[in-house]
This record gives structure tokens, sequence and C-alpha cells, in this order.
């Protein structure tokens, strides 16, 4: 696995992490706001060919 691939696995992971936790307290901002990083960060896996599960 590529350094750009392992970043973008690592950073997704740790987004789909934090958007659990910032709903289980309720912050919704947060949660917007990651469901955002979410979406961009899914959008260049998916522009550059990198494999992503979920």
């Amino acid at each position: 696995m590529g350094e750009f691939t392992s970043t973008i696995t690592s950073r997704l992971d740790q987004a789909y992490k934090g958007l659990q936790e910032a709903r289980t307290s309720g912050d919704d901002f947060l949660a917007d706001t990651l469901t955002a990083e979410i979406e961009d960060l899914r959008r260049i896996a998916v522009d550059n060919g990198v494999p992503i599960q979920c």
C-alpha cells in the first residue's frame, strides 16, 4: 500500500471514529463537519483509484 493510499485510509478511519463519538455525545456541528470531511476523502479516493471499503 502506497503512502497516499495509507494516508487516505487512515484519515477516513479517524473521521469515521470521530463521527461515531460526535453522534454519541450529541455534537451535531462536529458530526456535520466530519460527514463533509468523509465525503471529501471518499471523493478524493475514488478520483485517484484508491479502493475504499465503507
